[in-house]
C-alpha cells in the first residue's frame, strides 16, 4: 500500500479533503495511506518558529530549513526512504505522465511551503523535485499537494468505480505519440435548450461511436490544446476521414 505524506504549517487545510469522495474511498478501502505532518511540531525554540527574514533583504520571510530538516528525518527513520517533492512555482510543470509514475512508488513525500519559500538549501541537502502546477502563485502548496496526491492515487487500480474511467481521462492515454483532451460527453436529456446529442451517440454502433470520440477528441485538443499535438505526427487515415 503506497504512502502518501505531506508535511504543511496548516493540517486542518487538508485532513478533511483527505477523508473525503475518491481519496476518504481509497483510504477506508486500504489502497492508500495518508500521513500529515505538521513541521511546526519540528522547532526548537519557545516561540515555535518556522521562518525568518531571507539574507540579501527583500519582502517576506522564508521556511527555515531546520524543522523541515528534522521532520524528514524523524518520518524517514519510521517509514524509510521517500520520494521528496517540493510544491513551488519554480519546479517543472506537473503532468499526467508525473502522476503516472507517483502511483506506482511506495512513498511519496509532498512538502508544501508557505511565505516567500524554502531556504534553498534544504531543497538541496534531500535532493527534492520541484513541481508546480502551473504559472501562477498561491499563498501555499496545500493546494497543489493535494492536487498531485489525488492525480496518483486515482490512478491506483480499484480506486475508482471503473478502472476504464482513468484511462480514458484527458491526457491518459498517448494517441500517437501525443496525449489528448477527452472527448465531448453527453447525457439525457437528448435535447436540451434547443442543443441536440450528436445523433451518432445514438445510433447503437459502437464502431462508429468509438470513430467519433477519437475526431472529436483530436478536434477538440487542436482547437484547445495544440501544444499537446506539437510532437504528434500525422493522424492515421481512420481519423482523417
Amino acid at each position: 500500500m503506497p504512502l502518501f505524506a505531506i508535511l504543511t504549517l496548516f493540517p486542518e487545510a487538508i485532513e478533511p479533503y483527505l477523508g473525503a469522495s475518491v481519496l476518504g474511498s481509497a483510504r477506508e478501502r486500504g489502497l492508500i495511506e495518508t500521513l500529515v505532518v505538521d513541521f511546526r511540531d519540528f522547532t526548537r525554540d519557545r516561540h515555535r518558529t518556522v521562518d525568518d527574514r531571507p539574507f540579501g533583504g527583500g519582502p517576506g520571510m522564508l521556511l527555515r530549513p531546520e524543522p523541515i530538516a528534522d521532520c524528514i528525518e524523524w518520518l524517514e527513520a519510521r517509514h524509510g526512504a521517500f520520494r521528496r517533492i517540493a510544491l513551488c512555482p519554480s519546479g517543472a510543470v506537473f503532468r499526467q505522465e508525473f502522476a503516472e509514475d507517483l502511483s506506482r512508488q511506495e512513498r511519496v513525500l509532498l512538502l508544501a511551503g508557505r511565505y516567500e519559500g524554502f531556504d534553498e538549501r534544504v531543497l538541496e541537502a534531500f535532493a527534492f523535485e520541484r513541481l508546480s502546477l502551473g504559472d501562477f502563485v498561491l499563498s501555499g502548496g496545500e493546494l497543489p499537494a493535494l492536487c498531485v496526491l489525488e492525480a496518483a492515487a486515482r490512478l491506483i487500480p480499484g480506486a475508482l468505480g471503473d478502472e476504464e474511467s482513468a484511462r480514458q481521462d484527458s491526457f491518459s492515454t498517448p494517441a500517437a505519440g501525443a496525449r489528448l483532451l477527452d472527448t465531448p460527453h453527453y447525457t439525457r436529456p437528448r435535447s436540451w435548450r434547443g442543443l441536440d446529442v450528436p445523433p451518432v451517440l445514438l445510433s447503437g454502433n459502437h464502431a462508429q461511436i468509438e470513430r467519433w470520440r477519437a475526431r472529436a477528441a483530436l478536434e477538440r485538443t487542436e482547437r484547445v490544446r495544440p501544444d499537446l499535438l506539437a510532437a504528434r505526427p500525422a493522424p492515421p487515415p481512420a481519423l482523417r476521414d
